[in-house]
């Protein structure tokens, strides 16, 4: 009589089966999910960065330039008009075959005539392939005449 009872509950009823791949179905689905933002996540911080690296490109072209206002004569290479709008694919590695252009814009300010002073500012354009958002990441700097 008690080895009867054993058999009859020895096994696994539809219902416990249900629920068991209904949790397999939801840590599958987290486990994927997960791993797509993270690819998104990785893929958006290369283009931040590779976007980083070019508008820094367009701050050292800035500072390479000649403005010397005490030589004879002045000068003044450090003006809006010798850094044209640049148009270049961004340096990120990928598989895929799509490129994702930045745009550098290079904007100078007089800050300051006595002591001279000038604001660099380059602006880097973007759209992340993703999204298609625009993202722009910038960077600024100060810089007084060549000594």
């Amino acid at each position: 009589m008690i080895l009867r009872r054993y058999c009859r509950t020895a096994g696994v009823s539809l219902v416990e089966t249900c629920i068991a791949l209904a949790i397999a179905a939801f840590v599958t689905g987290g486990l994927v999910t997960g791993f797509v933002q993270a690819a998104r996540q990785t893929e958006s911080s290369a283009y931040v960065l590779a976007a980083q690296a070019q508008a820094s490109q367009g701050l050292e072209q800035t500072r390479a330039a000649k403005w010397d206002p005490t030589a004879s004569p002045p000068v003044d290479q450090l003006v809006s008009s010798n850094f044209p709008t640049i148009v270049t694919n961004l340096d990120v590695p990928a598989s895929s075959s799509r490129l994702v252009y930045g745009t550098n814009r290079t904007t100078i300010s007089v800050i300051s005539t006595n002591p001279q002073l000038r604001m660099i500012q380059v602006d880097c354009s973007w759209t992340f392939p993703a999204s298609g958002r625009i993202y722009t990441n910038s960077i600024y700097t100060y810089r007084a005449p060549d000594q």
